[in-house]
């Protein structure tokens, strides 16, 4: 099929739009106003888990985004049914990986959600989406509060703002006030985040959030970090060269596409982080970056469909010609690089110590972005800790690979055990 014919079927295929259909709980969320304290709750509903011994919800809660606009956001919340200890349960705030920019993206959206995390790639994935948490059920047995957020405009209204750290990593941390604020849960004021892919920067930007973490007047005051861990993560601001004027922002805006277009799954990330930044920073146009025909086909696919359904379309119409959707040269260039800049990872020391997993076979997101992140934060006096896992891992085994690594590392971070300085490593 050429470019051409392909373009001319697409335009002719796209009939009426019909609106993306939600599960009840899910609808009634994005007619809802978040209004309300951050991390405060205004739906939950009872689910099921095959967890022993846990009970779990799905929730809508507020949250808002790194233009501290308010949106409502949900996901689901696991806790162990027992009686809490004294002093209170830890939480475990769980950031996922790439799901996609539609409202029915949320991985909380599955039939049941509360499981070990399950992956699309991998076999046993029997999803079209990933979901779960990793590590769950252990999490539980070991008297932790999972929750799980789906980050805002995937199953509580609003546009998503894909890849903007900043944004998922407060959806994040505002999960875990809304864990801690629910009766009955036991709930302790320790927390950890873990993340992977556009989890894991959402985790290095809440890293990096301290004086949000601290601010007063939420759902739940006081909560405190004691550990970030980040699979596989990505951070656009270390990796990008910098930029002062348009012609060196044009060559960052072209190297991070060519970076991203070795094929169509990378190249329909890269479409998605650049629609999500411009929901973010409304003033961006689209076809600074994109053709009229690839704004058009983007914006409908990117509303519309999740991860695998957005990279198969685009393979279905365009085929190796994907790239055809990219102007020669973006326009506005410089406002671009800014606006990614502002959305991605702060360069603050973080709250809590980090830790970051990776594999040698990531071809999805580039190892060395962890790289020049914990050589950053360690120049700031962050204690960041980073592992290559054993193994020709890839971006999506890395999650599975770790876990006889960080499970012991978040129980050690819990119990408030000392932590030898990864700088240093």
């Amino acid at each position: 099929m050429t470019l051409a014919l392909g373009a001319a079927v697409f335009a002719s295929a796209g009939l009426a739009r019909a609106e993306v259909s939600l599960p009840p709980f899910y609808d009634a969320a994005t007619k809802m106003t978040p209004d309300g304290k951050l991390g405060q709750i205004l739906k939950s509903e009872e689910i099921a888990t095959p967890i022993a011994g846990a009970r779990a919800w799905r929730i809508a809660y507020v949250s808002d985004d790194v233009n501290g606009h308010k949106t409502l956001v949900t996901g689901f919340v696991v806790a162990p049914a027992a009686p809490a200890p004294a002093g209170g349960r830890p939480i475990v705030s769980w950031a996922h990986g790439t799901t996609g920019t539609a409202q029915n993206c949320g991985p909380s959206q599955v039939e049941n959600p509360a499981v070990d995390l399950n992956e699309y790639f991998l076999i046993g994935g029997n999803s079209w989406t990933d979901y779960g948490a990793p590590s769950l059920a252990t999490f539980v047995r070991d008297g932790y509060i999972v929750v799980a957020t789906d980050y805002q405009g995937l199953g509580g209204g609003g546009r998503h703002q894909y890849a903007v750290a900043q944004t998922q990593g407060r959806d994040a941390i505002n999960a875990a006030r809304a864990a801690a604020s629910m009766p009955g849960l036991g709930a302790g004021k320790t927390f950890l985040i873990d993340g992977w892919s556009q989890g894991g920067g959402a985790t290095l930007a809440a890293a990096s959030l301290g004086e949000y973490i601290s601010q007063k007047g939420t759902a739940t005051d006081g909560l405190q970090p004691v550990g970030f861990v980040a699979f596989a993560p990505d951070d656009i601001a270390v990796a990008m060269p910098p930029a002062t004027d348009e012609m060196s922002a044009e060559k960052a805006v072209g190297g991070l596409a060519s970076s991203f277009g070795d094929n169509v799954f990378n190249f329909g990330h890269f479409a998605m982080a650049m629609w999500g930044t411009q929901a973010a920073y409304p003033d961006l146009k689209l076809d600074d970056v994109f053709t009229s025909d690839g704004v058009n086909t983007i914006d409908e696919i990117a509303s519309d469909k999740c991860m695998h359904a957005f990279a198969d379309t685009l393979n279905y119409y365009y085929a190796a010609n994907f790239k055809s959707l990219l102007r020669p040269t973006a326009n506005n260039a410089l406002a671009w690089m800014k606006a990614l800049l502002a959305g991605s990872v702060p360069a603050v020391k973080p709250a809590a110590p980090v830790i970051i997993f990776w594999g040698t076979a990531d071809t999805v997101v580039p190892p060395v972005m962890g790289e020049l992140y914990r050589t950053q934060e360690c120049k700031l006096g962050g204690n960041v800790t980073r592992v290559q896992l054993p193994g020709a891992q890839t971006h999506f085994s890395t999650p599975g690979a770790a876990i006889p690594y960080y499970v012991p590392w978040v129980e050690d971070r819990f119990a408030g055990k000392p932590l030898a300085d990864g700088c240093s490593a």
